[in-house]
Order: structure tokens, then C-alpha cells, then sequence
């Protein structure tokens, strides 16, 4: 499935008319893909740069057109090395980097999607763009196989580390699993299978695995405001932050999430350096 194909089932089976996802994931890959319905996905924008974490596996001395498993693989030269040397190609690939989109991607170049040119046989330059690798650990080295974690910026291919790593080897290789473990606040361990959605569906139970609006967005800063000034927030009127009952600073302050006396979340706003919050998006009238 890709990952439209899978909100397109959520929208179905929750009957819903709005869903999106908060970043692609590769057909044949699995693990976490947030999908946000009815009124959150008016928050997906701001979930793109959510960091990622992956728990991949390369195999040395291959390539392929699509840098993985799925596509034309052939083998290429390798003469395996100790693990020492292998150890410091990834301690290479930390922090910033450099890294040009495969081919086979929805990256779009002149309104084309990069994966319909390659299908059609056409490969272009592409330019490099620059991404973090926040960490990058491996968990075991067996033969030319190499599992591994690793946690990164939006816009990273996996695929594209695995290959630039094989490089780096005097060789080259495909990634051959993919396992999204994290994605912003979201886990394996929070989320659900589709399999176990449609349970919760006929226990008539869906609101059990469905997150708060907010829940999405943990870091960013907050104000608690009182009913006078709700009466304003739920029309668009924005306010000074010194007219707020409490603010609470977070590690994001590019957007800040206002709520009632009651903790129940209102809306979406930015604040200036003057200390005037700009409503931006009200979800609670």
C-alpha cells in the first residue's frame, strides 16, 4: 500500500470526509504513518518537520534503480571490511549532509514527479539538499548485511543513505527493510494496525485510539486564556499575551496552541515579538 492508499481506507472505514498523512512512506515500508481527520488535518502542516526515527538494514556490494530491494538489482564488487571501517563510514554521515533525491521519488522537478521520468526510462541531475542525521547507530553487522538505526530530518531517503554509505565502502548497496519507529510524538507503540482499526470500528470503539488535536504537538509553547477573551479567539480576534491567564513557553515557539480555562484546546496561534498573538487556526468554537 502507499501511504495515500492507506488514508484513503482510514476515510472509508471511519466514514470521514477529510484525512491526510503527515509524510509519505515507502510502499514497502512499514511501521507508524500519522493520519489526521476532519478538522486536524488543518494541523498536518505543521507536523512535516517532525523528526523520524528508523530501524533500516542495508546489504553491501548490490545496487539497483531504486536504491532497494524492489527494483533491478545487480551486483557490484565488494571486498568486505572490518568492522572498524564500516563503523567510521556511518560516523561520516552525522549531522548536516548532502543528499540528491533518488530517482524513484514524488520529489517534483519542473511539476514532474521524479518516479514517473524513471519509469518512463529518464534519469536527470538532480540537486542535492541538505537534511540532519541526528543519529545514526548500527545494531549488527552479519556478512554484507547492516541493521541500524537512524534519526533524521524531514526529507531523508534511507534508501539514498544506504547507497551513499556503500559508496563511501568502495562499493555500493540497497536498503533491503524499512521500519518508521517514530514520527514526532507518534511510536509503534501507540499506534494501531489496520486490521486492529477495523476491530475498534465494529466494537463501535474508534475514539480509543484517536489522539487529541493537540497531542500532535507537544512542544510547542501554550496559553491558557479566560472566557471574556475566548469569546474573541473563537472569531479570528487575536490578543496581547499580557491579557492571557498563563503562558507556558515550550521548545517551539513558531506557533503557539491556545486553550480555555478548561484546558480544552481552542486554537492555533503565532505570537510576535511585541507580545501580540495572531490567531491563526480556531478549533473550538
Amino acid at each position: 500500500m502507499t501511504s495515500q492508499d492507506v488514508v484513503s481506507y482510514v476515510k472509508k472505514i471511519l466514514n470521514v470526509k477529510k484525512a491526510g498523512h503527515t509524510g509519505t512512506l515507502d510502499p514497502g515500508a512499514a511501521g507508524v504513518l500519522p493520519v489526521c481527520i476532519g478538522k486536524a488535518t488543518r494541523i498536518s502542516e505543521y507536523l512535516m518537520n517532525d523528526k523520524k526515527t528508523y530501524r533500516a538494514e542495508m546489504s553491501i556490494g548490490f545496487k539497483s534503480n531504486t536504491l532497494d530491494k524492489y527494483g533491478d538489482i545487480e551486483k557490484v564488487p565488494y571486498s568486505p571490511e572490518d568492522k572498524d571501517k564500516i563503523y567510521d563510514a556511518f560516523n561520516n554521515f552525522r549531522g548536516k549532509i548532502e543528499q540528491i533525491p533518488p530517482m524513484f521519488s514524488a520529489v517534483k522537478v519542473k511539476g514532474k514527479k521524479l518516479y514517473e521520468l524513471a519509469r518512463s526510462g529518464i534519469t536527470i541531475d538532480r540537486a542535492p539538499r541538505s537534511i540532519f542525521i541526528y543519529s545514526i547507530d548500527i545494531i549488527n553487522v552479519e556478512g554484507n548485511n547492516i541493521l541500524f538505526d537512524v534519526t533524521c530530518s524531514k526529507g531523508t531517503y534511507i534508501r539514498t543513505l544506504c547507497s551513499d554509505i556503500g559508496k563511501l565502502l568502495s562499493s555500493d548497496a540497497i536498503m533491503t527493510f524499512l521500519l518508521r519507529c517514530r514520527t514526532g510524538p507518534f511510536t509503534l507503540d501507540n499506534s494501531v494496525t489496520l486490521f486492529e482499526l477495523e476491530q475498534y470500528v465494529h466494537e463501535n470503539n474508534v475514539e480509543a485510539v484517536l489522539f487529541p488535536v493537540e497531542s500532535a504537538l507537544p512542544d510547542c509553547s501554550r496559553v491558557y486564556i479566560d472566557d471574556a477573551l475566548f469569546c474573541k479567539v473563537k472569531n479570528g480576534v487575536g490578543f496581547h499575551i499580557n491579557e492571557a491567564l498563563r503562558y507556558e513557553k515550550r521548545k517551539r515557539e513558531d506557533i503557539i496552541l491556545i486553550f480555555n480555562r478548561c484546558n480544552k484546546f481552542a486554537a492555533v496561534g503565532a505570537i510576535d515579538a511585541e507580545g501580540h498573538v495572531k490567531v491563526k487556526k480556531v478549533f473550538l468554537r
